[in-house]
């Protein structure tokens, strides 16, 4: 029968029963619980009542065959845990490969024999440690990792101990005190100037249509690539110049796109367009529409009309969009930037006009103003405007030099 036995001052040993094994010997299971809230302590029958109610759980646990001793659990038998119950199911479905990747590639061969409670702080600062040396390249350049990746590393380990706390494997989190890694050599941010942007659109002049229409997308609206490739028409609202971004595609799973909603609460905008991105996109709908009537039988995208697709009606690949891009920016010899530096361009061009923070945080899809510190510096001239509005404010002064 399952028991509550005082093991000390404020410490109790549950003991769970399994029944007997095949040569008649009792079978239990023991938990060790320490209560340290001293109005419980003084409160008899609460604490009573708590005692019992930890007692129920541990012995359904037992009886589901889900209880492992901590002093029994290796790192790698609660990964198996921490994937199925939070990754899996909590995260989404690039997070999940990220932090699957990081795990399987790095964290688990290093830790995998090691016990939970075995795990120190020490251990992990020696893992960050380690990241560094070339031994944890596994690549065949031996280049040393990135301070992203060991970043990551260090994002994927948190999620790990903080798991292993809320689920009672561990009493202490290890990660504690442990500072993250700085990030010294992650890429800047790389924008078009004005004579760039005017030599960009200069190069859109010959392009086809689907290039020309996303580039130019990309640097009026600053959508982000994902908002770009989740594009739809019945989105878009040629009468009234605006596009409604509802959807965004990361990325493709087992032959499908992975559709869900925009990266947060402010992402969902409408965004209105000039009329000159209007007529774009009015004659790149009439060469789309007669795409989709030259392929008949070949469309199996029922009521998708992407403006970005393939030829059987479903969405591009997002790493696709990136491609033409590249292709794009190589071919005319234009500074060699990332697409998504085109959504900073479009943001620092809005400054440079001098558009208001609110109205661009707003068009952008972020959440507050303050993300738009990291554009003041982009243009010079933006220092120079800032300066110009002083002008009518100085008198000119009567002294002699």
């Amino acid at each position: 029968m399952a028991s509550i036995q005082k093991r000390g001052e404020n410490r109790w040993r549950l003991v769970a029963e399994l029944g007997y094994d095949a040569q008649g010997k009792r079978v239990q299971e023991r938990k060790t619980i320490k209560v340290e809230d001293p109005a419980l302590l003084r409160a008899p029958r609460r604490l009573q009542n708590y005692l019992e109610s930890e007692m129920v759980k541990f012995q359904m646990e037992v009886d589901a065959g889900h209880y492992i001793r901590p002093e029994k659990l290796t790192f790698q038998a609660f990964i198996e845990k921490w994937l199925q119950k939070f990754v899996e199911v909590e995260l989404e479905e690039k997070t999940k490969i990220s932090y699957r990747f990081h795990t399987e590639r790095r964290i688990l061969p290093y830790f995998g024999t090691m016990h939970m409670d075995k795990i120190k702080t020490m251990h992990i600062t020696d893992y960050l440690d380690y990241l560094r040396t070339p031994e944890a390249t596994i690549n065949k350049d031996g280049k040393l990792l990135g301070s992203a990746t060991i970043v990551y590393n260090y994002r994927v380990l948190r999620s790990i101990f903080a798991k292993a706390v809320e689920w009672r494997v561990l009493k202490e989190n290890p990660m504690i005190g442990i500072k993250k890694p700085p990030e010294d050599d992650v890429q800047e941010m790389e924008v078009y100037d004005e004579k760039e942007i005017q030599m960009l659109f200069d190069a859109l002049e010959d392009e086809p249509s689907h290039i020309r229409v996303q580039i130019v997308l990309a640097v009026t609206t600053g959508m982000r690539r994902s908002e770009i490739a989740g594009l739809d028409w019945k989105n878009i609202d040629l009468l009234n110049g605006t596009i409604n971004i509802k959807q965004t595609i990361t990325m493709y799973k087992d032959g499908a796109p992975v559709i869900k909603g925009p990266k947060n609460k402010n992402s969902k905008r409408v965004i209105s367009i000039p009329p000159s991105v209007v007529d774009e996109l009015k004659v790149y709908r009439l060469e789309w529409a007669k795409m989709k009537l030259q392929l008949g039988d070949k469309w199996v995208a029922n009521d998708w009309e992407f403006l970005f697709c393939r030829t059987n009606g479903f969405p591009s690949d997002p790493e696709r969009l990136t491609k033409r891009w590249i292709a794009f920016h190589r071919n005319h010899g234009l500074k060699a930037i990332r697409l998504h530096d085109l959504r900073h361009t479009s943001i620092s061009w809005m400054i440079y006009k001098k558009v208001h923070s609110s109205a661009i945080a707003k068009r952008a899809g972020h959440t507050n103003t303050k993300m738009l510190e990291i554009y003041g510096h982009i243009f010079e001239s933006v220092d120079k405007a800032a300066a110009d509005v002083f002008d009518d404010m100085v008198k000119p002064t009567k002294r002699k030099a």
